[in-house]
């Protein structure tokens, strides 16, 4: 961008509009070697491909991780535990597998715009949990996400903090502080209709909406669950069963919906075929008009 002959410095700020600019005229920011961006990303994607279907396949994936630091107590104590949990299905697999390459796209296209992307995949550590930060973009800890169209808005307008069931807050909080740093955010795409958003959160803006939410230390929160899982399971459910409309059923909420311990907590389930997904409901008391799908089905 241009402004009295200047040109406007590249940050996270600008980040979603310059990528915008390239998409429309295609056109590679300046500085950029394109055949050499376009040549990373290929190793990037290959690497994907790599770890997907070259690797062995791992005995324990117990352990604890930044990565999923955040997750309600409950559902950790019950990794940590090797509680049963549901078969992930195939389909769920392309799922995870197609939001890996579109987070590789992103970065190329960060790149392409003529942002810096840095520290792709290093390693950090908090009281003794290891992960791996997908990135810095112009120097801000960064988390490259696709979402849903729901998932996508808390992104979009900045209410994540307030309703964030995967624990993607304290994730990236362990990430940054690894770094020292204060600053963090996240590149997410709306996986069904390209739409970009970059969300900004800084643990200093202690006047803004969301530091209540932000401000406990996160070596606190990581000496809690380390202590966790160690004890029995807890009792309290992850999140309280909802209200399905008027119906006078009660459903799961999201967080617990996409979990794959949902039938250890609840086994009485009941699931309901909808066209737009199954409904897991607790407690029916007006017998939904659509196909129940049985617990022995597989596919949903």
């Amino acid at each position: 961008c241009m402004a009295k002959g200047i040109i406007e410095a590249k940050t996270t700020d600008n980040v979603v509009e310059d990528i915008y600019a390239l998409m429309e005229s295609k056109d590679a920011d300046p500085s950029v070697d394109v055949e050499q961006e376009i040549e990373r990303f290929g190793e990037g994607v290959k690497a994907l491909m790599r770890t997907e279907f070259g690797r062995k396949k791992r005995e324990d994936n117990r352990r604890l991780r930044l990565s999923n630091i955040g997750r309600t107590d409950k559902y950790l104590w019950n990794h940590f535990n090797g509680t049963e949990g549901e078969k992930i299905e195939p389909h769920t697999y392309v799922k995870f597998m197609y939001g890996h390459l579109i987070e590789e796209m992103l970065i190329f296209l960060t790149r392409m715009a003529g942002h810096s992307v840095t520290d792709e995949q290093k390693v950090c550590k908090v009281e003794g949990i290891v992960g791996h930060m997908d990135c810095k973009i112009d120097g801000v800890v960064t988390d490259v996400k696709s979402a849903s169209a729901f998932g996508f808005k808390k992104f979009k307008d900045g209410s994540l903090a307030f309703d964030d069931p995967f624990g993607y807050i304290d994730q990236i909080k362990a990430y940054a502080y690894s770094e020292g740093a204060t600053q963090f955010g996240w590149l997410a795409m709306d996986k069904a209709n390209g739409h970009l958003t970059y969300l900004k959160y800084d643990l200093e803006d202690t006047q803004a909406a969301v530091y209540d939410v932000l401000k406990q230390p996160i070596t606190e929160r990581v000496k809690h669950v380390k202590k966790l899982v160690e004890q029995p399971e807890p009792k309290e459910w992850c999140t309280q069963p909802i209200p399905d409309g008027k119906s006078g059923n009660l459903k799961l909420s999201i967080g617990c919906s996409y979990c794959q311990f949902k039938d250890h907590c609840y086994p009485d389930l009941r699931v309901f075929n909808y066209a737009y997904g199954p409904k897991f409901l607790v407690n029916v008391v007006n017998e939904p008009r659509v196909r129940e799908i049985m617990p022995d089905e597989e596919g949903f």
